[in-house]
């Protein structure tokens, strides 16, 4: 009996590597993209939430930093632009 070529044998490794490319990596990339998308777009009015879990309306955005303005003694907080983890919706608001 013959014994099985070498690429016969890592055929199944590479098909491992590319289900796991399908699954882990693309979905993440395409994660990656569309929060630099959404911090690319922050404008004044927006409401948002930090990584650190604090919701507030942005007032001021410059280059690197946003401010907001947060509840209830309408205090005003300056964070890096990439604390931002998401924009809250009307629907979120209520």
């Amino acid at each position: 009996m013959p014994a099985p070529s070498a690429l016969l044998q890592f055929a199944p490794i590479v098909v491992i590597f590319g289900i796991f490319y399908l699954l882990l990596f693309l979905p993440m990339q395409k994660q990656k993209k569309a929060l630099a998308k959404m911090l690319s777009e922050l404008k004044n009015g927006d409401s948002v939430v930090t990584t650190g879990g604090i919701v507030g309306t942005i007032t001021a955005v410059d280059k690197d930093t946003i401010t907001l303005r947060v509840k209830p003694n309408e205090v005003k907080l300056q964070f890096a632009r990439s604390a931002v983890s998401a924009l809250v919706t009307s629907e979120g608001s209520k």
